[in-house]
């Protein structure tokens, strides 16, 4: 896959979709594009990793967005907490 972005493109979605797109954007705080994107992109590695519960790759997902903790020692990780 190549890491050049492509253009964005218009595509026609129900009102159905477009109406509980918007719900779920404003509760997380996302515009309705963004919202679908983000089902998309769940939805694509749900079917990657048939295995795994869409929950489980909803955190992983939260997880890779979060700043990453430096620990110097178990001490130091148990301390912050």
């Amino acid at each position: 896959m190549s890491s050049q972005a492509l253009p964005a493109q218009s595509v026609k979605l129900s009102g159905d979709l477009i109406a509980r797109a918007r719900a779920f954007a404003k509760a997380e705080e996302r515009s309705v594009p963004k919202q679908i994107e983000y089902w998309a992109k769940i939805g694509q590695q749900a079917l990657d990793n048939p295995d795994l519960p869409i929950s489980f790759i909803r955190d992983l997902n939260v997880a890779r967005a979060e700043d990453p903790v430096e620990v110097k020692s178990i001490d130091d990780l148990f301390d912050s907490l």
